[in-house]
């Protein structure tokens, strides 16, 4: 039976604890960090999608031209029922693999996974026009700390996209990919986008355009923490820094003050000091090796079954069983 079903699996006052518990750890940590799921409002959803076109911002174009080489395999090779996908956001690759299930015969349902609630309604409501016999059930949920794989019947296709999983440190890795692992049946799959270690003035300037939008980006972390927490962060005291670290092999998103100053959360009761030249963390962007993929994905319960990767090697796909 085809519509769509939205199915809300946070408390009502999630987004709020958890923004107000983040802020009060990270900025008085040492060295102070903020998480970048905060980065998503309404208007630093807008820019990732201004990012994600601009030139030196390869991975969304290497990653799409494997799914369009190899959405018919991976359809051929998995025989899925059900799509599942985590971190949707506006579904707009996921239509190279729903046509090559929908091709295949095999499709039957798409199950959206993401924080937002409004992204979810709107993709949803676009795909539903695009396969009217497609049921579709959204769930809203926080696939870090409440990941929900929706039980269907039928084999199972879960896809997590876009490299997002190199934003978690290795032991959040760990601890993600077994959930995710404990969610699906045996026999069941996981396409796995990563994005690959590359030159570093490659990765930077991919974190750091010419057209200053990346910066625009991760200041507005400090946008939403003021509007939500009462706060006094000007985006102009800080600026945007995207530095390689050869050893962790990941690009860090830093902000750096550029002079001493004091901020006020009201929200919370706290004043945060930051001397010049101080940084504060709000992005890990893990790159990674084949072998390394491997290995994190057996450890989880998977056995890889394929990997691709684009014409320039820039950007894998994995295409892991539960096993």
């Amino acid at each position: 039976m085809s519509g769509i079903e939205i199915e809300r699996r946070l408390p009502e006052d999630f987004f709020a604890a958890a923004l107000r518990d983040d802020v009060l750890k990270g900025l008085t940590a040492d060295p102070k960090w903020l998480p970048p799921k905060w980065f998503y409002d309404a208007r630093g959803s807008e820019l990732f999608e201004e990012i994600t076109r601009l030139p030196e911002y390869y991975p969304t174009r290497a990653e799409r031209e494997i799914l369009t080489a190899r959405a018919p395999e991976i359809a051929a090779l998995t025989g899925a029922e059900t799509l599942a996908e985590l971190g949707s956001g506006s579904s707009s690759k996921t239509t190279l693999l729903l046509d090559a299930l929908q091709a295949a015969g095999t499709l039957r349902r798409y199950d959206p996974i993401d924080v937002s609630e409004a992204a979810l309604a709107a993709s949803s409501t676009q795909l539903q026009e695009r396969y009217p016999e497609l049921t579709i059930h959204a769930v809203v949920t926080d696939f870090e700390e409440h990941l929900a794989i929706p039980d269907s019947a039928g084999t199972r296709l879960l896809v997590f996209l876009g490299g997002t999983i190199g934003n978690l440190l290795p032991e959040e890795r760990s601890v993600f990919l077994g959930r995710v692992r404990a969610g699906l049946r045996p026999g069941e799959w996981l396409l796995l986008g990563t994005d690959l270690v590359k030159d570093p003035d490659t990765l930077v300037a991919a974190y750091d355009d010419a057209a200053g939008v990346t910066a625009e980006f991760n200041k507005n972390v400090l946008a939403v923490v003021d509007r939500e927490l009462n706060g006094d962060f000007d985006p102009n005291d800080f600026e945007h820094v995207a530095l390689w670290d050869p050893r962790a092999e990941w690009i860090e998103m830093r902000l750096r003050a550029r002079r001493e100053l004091t901020v006020r959360l009201r929200e919370l009761d706290l004043v945060v000091s930051f001397d010049a030249g101080e940084e504060l963390r709000t992005e890990i962007s893990a790159k990674f090796r084949r072998e390394g993929v491997e290995r994190e994905l057996a450890a989880a319960g998977f056995a890889l079954r394929q990997w691709w990767t684009d014409s320039e090697g820039r950007f894998g796909l994995s295409l892991a069983e539960a096993v």
